[in-house]
């Protein structure tokens, strides 16, 4: 029905191989490995072509974030932001590794504004060689099936890390790739979607992480969730990367009438929270259960962090406002932090262009202060 499908709700299996010594049994409480941060998506880096890009976050926009008690930052880049090829025809594999000095110059300025304001920063590839959950640019292999695709993956990666070598994981991740799914044509968003077998999705991660660990043994891994986020990674649970799910759920109230995420928007049933909207019946109960294997997950000692959440602007915000009150409190209880998509536009604090919102004007933007606050409250 939507972009993020919620195919299904994959369950831990606790065999021996999915925990490490000294991780905590079922039923007891640990403490989330990762840190409960809480903060927004900046996308600087999201359009593939830099002609295109968003305008830039500025350092005042940090020392906003860090003044209102926010100390994380996930970047989400498309991998052709940052590269030197001919734009008028598709990309080829050897044009992949082609890396545009100047762009990576202006990414690792970005990193620098919010590590001044002592704010975390996950770095994405939310379009990586041979995926990209979005449309939009044309893919030259599929990275779950071609091995000189994850070849490409690895390189971008062991750039990164060897970019940010020194820099601690306290103030720096590694987030490799966002939501993944398994797609019949890697070109096309709509083309029918299944879960990414567990053995492949180890495979990258695997070699995914050896790249970025033989810079610095330290660096902090992060992987998105199966079935474009929504789905707990088994295979990966005994390896020493952390989880990232998503706050979409269900996907009716998070992209109402979004145009890229559902067959026919204009006739979508109004959203209520809680309520019966369509066929179904939404309800705090359904996220308990939709997040279950996430808190199971981090009780299993891996870390675990949400690294997207929020709503569309179409949604009417007082529904948005209590939904979002329950994804937070249900998060926020189990120890697990988030990151809004977005700071500014849309989906965000700032700009965001709903037609119900009484605006506060905030140094020349547009600021949502009901969501603000509900954020800050967690």
């Amino acid at each position: 029905m939507h972009r993020r499908t919620f195919i299904k709700n994959t369950s831990i299996v606790a065999t021996g191989a999915a925990l490490t010594p000294g991780f905590a049994v079922s039923g007891q409480v640990t403490q989330n490995k990762l840190p409960k941060w809480k903060g927004f998506n900046l996308l600087d880096f999201f359009s593939p072509d830099p002609a295109k890009g968003r305008k830039a976050t500025t350092e005042e926009q940090f020392k906003w974030m860090a003044d209102w008690g926010f100390d994380f930052v996930r970047i989400p880049m498309a991998y052709p932001a940052y590269l030197k090829f001919d734009r008028t025809r598709n990309i080829t594999p050897e044009e992949i590794y082609q890396i545009d000095e100047q762009a990576v110059d202006r990414i690792d300025k970005l990193v620098a504004a919010a590590h001044k304001h002592n704010i975390h920063v996950s770095l994405n590839l939310h379009r990586a060689p041979g995926y990209c959950v979005n449309a939009g640019f044309n893919e030259p292999y599929n990275l779950w099936t071609d091995q000189k695709a994850l070849d490409a993956f690895c390189f971008h990666w062991n750039m990164w890390a060897k970019r940010y070598k020194s820099t601690s994981s306290k103030r720096i991740s590694f987030d490799l790739l966002n939501e993944p799914s398994m797609r019949a044509d890697m070109n096309d968003q709509h083309s029918k979607r299944s879960s990414v077998p567990g053995d492949v999705y180890r495979k990258l991660a695997i070699a995914a992480s050896e790249a970025i660990r033989k810079e610095n043994p330290d660096h902090l891994i992060i992987a998105d969730g199966n079935d474009v986020g929504t789905s707990v990674i088994p295979e990966l649970a005994d390896l020493d990367i952390a989880q990232s799910c998503r706050g979409y759920h269900p996907g009716i109230i998070s992209h109402y009438k979004a145009p890229w995420a559902m067959k026919d928007p204009d006739n979508a049933p109004t959203p209520k929270w809680p309520g019966q909207v369509g066929d179904q019946y939404l309800s705090r109960a359904m996220l308990e259960k939709f997040y279950k294997p996430w808190i199971e997950l981090v009780n299993k000692g891996v870390g675990v962090h949400c690294g997207e959440c929020g709503c569309w602007n179409k949604t009417p915000h007082d529904v948005f406002l209590a939904w979002f009150n329950d994804v937070l409190d249900i998060l926020s209880s189990n120890g697990i932090g988030f990151s809004l998509w977005e700071f500014a536009g849309d989906f965000g604090v700032l700009d965001s262009r709903r037609e119900d919102v009484a605006y506060e004007d905030w140094h020349g933007h547009k600021l949502d202060r009901k969501l603000l606050t509900l954020l800050m409250k967690y």
